[in-house]
């Protein structure tokens, strides 16, 4: 069996779906995670003086398998701050879900079933 794609290229999202258009068979799982990380900064840009600031991704991760080749491919859906309102915190996962959303209908229009998860 030859590979899916060609040596060196790191597939995304948006590969699979035009996979799953041409009649192949995809399937995806999702995980989503929250991946705290420290950010470097000025340090005047901050309330502390401090040369970084507490960070965040939301994250998915697909995991797509074509004909037994499984791919996992991570997507960043937003970024924030640890220090950031409950609020800011809030409007962050709202925008983080309505992409999820986007794409999880891109899926299922090219006929890929996936268990919806949210932020």
């Amino acid at each position: 069996m030859s590979p899916i794609f060609e040596e060196g290229k790191v597939p995304i999202l948006k590969d699979f779906i035009c996979l799953a258009s041409e009649v192949k068979d995809v399937k995806v799982e999702i995980a989503l995670r929250k991946e705290m990380f420290i950010q470097k900064v000025h340090p005047l840009e901050t309330e502390e003086k401090r040369g970084e600031i507490d960070a965040y991704f939301l994250v998915a991760d697909f995991t797509c398998d074509v004909q037994g080749e499984v791919y996992k491919v991570p997507k960043v859906y937003i970024f924030g701050t640890a220090g950031e309102s409950l609020n800011t915190a809030r409007f962050h996962k709202l925008i983080a879900n309505d992409r999820l959303k986007r794409d999880y209908q891109r899926l299922k229009d090219a006929n890929i079933r996936v268990q919806e998860q949210y932020f």
